[in-house]
Order: structure tokens, then C-alpha cells, then sequence
């Protein structure tokens, strides 16, 4: 099986401590836009992709879903999304995404959350999701935004007194594999352009409904640093359907 920075019993602290971790969906700076996109999950059969925590399985089952499959390769990930987000129709799975393997339309809607720029082949990803659904069939995740994964560091560059000058974007056009600093560790990423998205998409017989470039809500402007993410986008959202 993969490795998985989230197996690492120091890396999986920091995460518990992230606001999206304690607070759930509400302390997740894109999930305002996010639920937007989401589908009428009533008598679905639902797929999460990266399920964490299982915030989203959850919200699904709330929602009137059928049953709801979630696949994450962290262990740790796993016992958490047990402990804080078992539900009676909810299947929580050990996979890699890459790996998991389910029956063709034998979905209704897949969701992923910040997952698939850990994924090397995402257009071979692509059209496993889209064998797996329905005609019809829901297809909505979130991504880190291009521009935040291209030059690699995901950080600002500073001045001589520690203020941010600037966000550095390099190597855009240049796919692939990046080492990334997240929560104090080196984390391995995939860059891909917001073209390769797209078009990953549409060659693989979905049909785009939405695209959005979540700015934070107003709500969380007075936490330390949020004012900054309004400089550069750091997350993209996009909502397909399989035709």
C-alpha cells in the first residue's frame, strides 16, 4: 500500500489542531462554496474519495443519501472518521484512491475534498469515476488552485522583517511532482494546470456545470492571515456530470 503523510503519528497532530479538523465543514474556508455545488444526495448511493475525517460521508447520510462509501488511505483518517462520523449507512474503506475498485454505475454521485493533487494519474482516476456512475451521476471535488501548487514551496516569499511581499508562481506549464512544505512537513504533491482539469474532464465524457475560485467568507476575515488569502486563489472547486 501507498505511504501517507497522514499515517505519521507527528503530521496527523498538527492536523487534528487545523480548524477544519475541530470544527468540522464550518472550519473549512471553501465548504460556503462547496455545499453549493453538491447534489441532491436523497436515496443516492454516494462515493468520497479522500473522506478524512468523514465530514462529508456524514453531511451525505444527513442529507437523505442511501448509503455513503468512504475511501481513504490513512488508518488514522479512518479511526477518527469512525469515532466522530458513524453513521448506519456509512462504509468507511482503506484504499488509495487509485486502487479502490467498485462496480460500474453502481454510484450516484462522487465527492472528493482536497485529495486528488495527491494523485499522480488523474485522468486514469477520471474514467474509473466516471465508469462507476450512473448516467447522470454527480462528480464534484475540490482541489488545491493551480497557481498555489505550481512553483511547489505553497509559501509566500518575505521581506527582511518577515512581511509577505509575494506569492510565487513558476513553472506552471510543467506537470508533475512537487515537494511541498504542509504543517511543517515534506508532503509529495502533483501539480497539473487548470486546463489539464478541465479538459481531463471533458475528454472523459462529463459535462462541466460549475468552476469556482472560493475566496474565504467574511465570517472568518478577522482569523490571523485569512486577509492574505484573498492575494492569490489557493483552492478550485469544480462540479461535472457524467452524460
Amino acid at each position: 500500500m501507498k505511504e501517507n503523510a497522514y499515517n505519521n503519528p507527528g503530521f496527523f497532530e498538527k492536523y487534528s489542531k487545523m480548524a477544519r479538523s475541530v470544527k468540522g465543514l464550518e472550519g473549512a474556508g471553501e465548504w460556503h462554496e462547496l455545499k453549493k455545488l453538491l447534489p441532491d444526495f436523497n436515496d443516492r448511493r454516494v462515493l468520497d474519495l479522500g473522506c478524512g475525517y468523514g465530514w462529508h460521508c456524514a453531511y451525505a447520510s444527513d442529507h437523505g443519501a442511501k448509503t455513503v462509501t468512504g475511501v481513504d488511505l490513512s488508518s488514522r483518517m479512518l479511526q477518527e472518521a469512525a469515532r466522530r462520523n458513524k453513521r448506519e449507512n456509512i462504509t468507511y474503506i482503506q484504499s488509495a484512491m487509485e486502487e479502490f475498485q467498485t462496480e460500474a454505475r453502481s454510484m450516484d454521485a462522487v465527492i472528493s475534498s482536497l485529495a486528488f493533487h495527491y494523485v499522480e494519474n488523474f485522468t486514469e482516476l477520471t474514467e474509473k469515476i466516471y465508469d462507476w456512475l450512473v448516467p447522470g451521476g454527480s462528480f464534484v471535488f475540490s482541489v488545491e488552485h493551480p497557481v498555489f501548487t505550481a512553483y511547489g514551496s505553497q509559501d509566500w516569499y518575505y521581506g527582511t522583517d518577515g512581511e509577505i511581499l509575494h506569492f510565487p508562481v513558476d513553472h506552471y506549464y510543467y506537470e508533475g511532482k512537487r515537494e511541498a512544505a504542509f504543517l511543517g512537513e515534506k508532503v509529495i504533491k502533483y501539480h497539473r494546470t487548470l486546463t489539464t482539469y478541465v479538459e481531463t474532464l471533458l475528454k472523459t465524457g462529463f459535462s462541466l456545470k460549475a468552476l469556482v475560485e472560493p475566496m474565504p467568507p467574511e465570517s472568518m476575515m478577522d482569523l490571523p492571515g485569512m486577509k492574505d488569502e484573498l492575494r492569490r486563489p489557493m483552492m478550485l472547486l469544480i462540479a461535472a456530470e457524467k452524460g
